[in-house]
């Protein structure tokens, strides 16, 4: 998994079917001190991500999994989950903590 910060949204006017009504994000990959690592890239959104949310990212084959209809799509990232707090230790560990709380998915 990685992380990534939503910096604006991508407009695709023809989609591969299975893919329409997805939204697209732009997405600065980021390190785990979140310092910018790479390029920016285009990510499928199922969690409803907005501009300067920090997300977990998957690629690959999970990426495509992670999409809430068709399995089978070409989708190469995906945003799977917003952190909503994010501690690094000195030691070079670091600890996700979601907060408790209701939202849509819970």
């Amino acid at each position: 998994m990685l992380f990534g910060r939503v910096k604006g949204t991508a407009v695709c006017t023809i989609k591969y079917p299975g893919t329409q009504g997805l939204k697209l994000l732009v997405v600065q990959p980021v390190n785990k001190k979140l310092e910018p690592i790479g390029i920016l890239q285009v990510a499928a959104d199922v969690v409803q991500a907005g501009v300067g949310d920090l997300c977990v990212m998957v690629r690959s084959r999970e990426a495509a999994l992670a999409m809430p209809e068709i399995k089978f799509v070409p989708i190469d990232l995906a945003l799977v989950g917003i952190v909503d707090e994010l501690e690094v230790r000195p030691d070079g560990e670091y600890d996700v903590t979601l907060r408790r709380g209701r939202n849509q998915f819970s």
